[in-house]
């Protein structure tokens, strides 16, 4: 049997194959609130036949956007269109749906990656950042608010709440963000984090307010569902953070009940230097595997089914995560189970789509039949 088409248990969750489709900012929400496009978006991919779908990073509060244009979870309004979205989707997928709750923090508000993505001042439409530290993501952008007191409290609340709101509209899982140099990250990393109080200087120090927000998360989600993480484990830059620290944290995390963590690399500086290649991540999420226990998923340049197969079958993974590859191929997990002689659930509006030579290729679920 392919290792990449075994099922696979995350806590109470359970999968049926180790293809997970990563989060994908779409920039195209309304206030925070879902739209049409996040219905046909997530509602394709929903059709895809992978084992979990990861909804794209979303705001806990209007200033933890990356653009104006991005998802959000901290109010009625967003909750309910969001609902919405989830409700058409899952009338037509048996899919397994998370969401990843994020905060921005000093890469807050740019312009849509197809303007420029260039940061917004404050004086010019966008609004002031917020960081550990008073320090600017790049050269010419606004200085950033250095969080006090009442802002982590501020901000620990936000994803408490928003977990809250991810429990009531049946969301089967939560992934925190913590990489990609946004405010988790932020935290972690000592070239963004130079506070001289108890979040700040030693590791154990940096570690404190990102493993605070995920317990905030944790207990503010349905026990019996898992709460898991994703991770730079790299900056990429000397100094910066690492992968032994991010070992480090796992283990940390470990104790408080994360489930799986997914890992990437990089986003928190300008100067990161990124070897790309094929899997380049992978080893790292290896790394964390072993030294933790816990799951990981494995992230990046992964694009064909014959290394997703060797990534779990080999023990460097124990899930991949898919995103650009399926934004370009949304059916992806099913040309891997073709060729790997395995099954996917599929429509039964689509049963009739599949090739003679894989005439077994869609297992029978009907939506609707979680």
């Amino acid at each position: 049997m392919s290792a990449l088409f075994t099922p696979i248990s995350l806590g109470n969750l359970s999968l049926k194959n180790r293809i997970v489709i990563a989060p994908m900012c779409q920039y195209s929400a309304d206030n925070g609130a879902a739209t049409e496009w996040h219905q046909v978006h997530l509602g394709h991919l929903a059709l895809s036949g992978a084992g979990l779908l990861i909804i794209e990073a979303t705001a806990v509060e209007p200033e933890g956007r990356i653009s104006p244009s991005d998802l959000g979870l901290w109010s009625d309004e967003t909750e309910r269109a969001l609902g919405s979205v989830l409700h058409a989707v899952r009338k037509y997928s048996p899919m397994p749906i998370a969401i990843q709750l994020a905060h921005a923090g000093r890469k807050a508000s740019t312009h849509v990656p197809w303007e420029g993505g260039k940061s917004i001042a404050s004086h010019a439409g966008g609004w002031r950042t917020f960081a550990p530290s008073a320090l600017p993501f790049t050269e010419g952008d606004e200085t950033p608010i250095a969080l006090d007191a009442a802002g982590l409290q501020r901000i620990r609340d936000g994803f408490a709440a928003a977990a809250r709101r991810a429990e009531r509209l049946g969301i089967d899982a939560i992934e925190v963000h913590a990489a990609h140099g946004y405010l988790l990250h932020q935290f972690l990393s000592p070239l963004s984090n130079r506070r001289e109080d108890e979040y700040g200087g030693s590791l154990e120090n940096r570690m404190r307010f990102p493993l605070e927000v995920f317990d905030a998360v944790r207990a503010g989600f349905n026990p019996d569902k898992p709460v898991g993480i994703r991770v730079s484990a790299t900056d990429w830059v000397e100094g910066g953070w690492d992968v032994e620290q991010t070992a480090a944290f796992a283990k940390e995390l470990k104790k408080s009940g994360c489930a799986f963590i997914d890992v990437s690399s990089g986003g928190l500086s300008p100067l990161q230097r990124i070897p790309l290649k094929a899997g380049y991540q992978v080893p790292f999420a290896e790394h964390i595997r072993r030294e933790s226990t816990i799951p990981t998923i494995a992230v990046g340049l992964i694009t064909e089914a014959e290394h997703a197969e060797d990534i779990i079958a080999s023990g460097q993974a124990d899930m991949v995560a898919l995103a650009r590859g399926i934004l370009y191929d949304p059916r992806w997990p099913w040309h891997a189970a073709a060729k790997m002689g395995a099954q996917v659930d599929a429509p039964p509006q689509y049963w009739r789509s599949q090739p003679r030579e894989a005439k077994d290729l869609f297992s029978q679920t009907l939506p609707g039949k979680r």
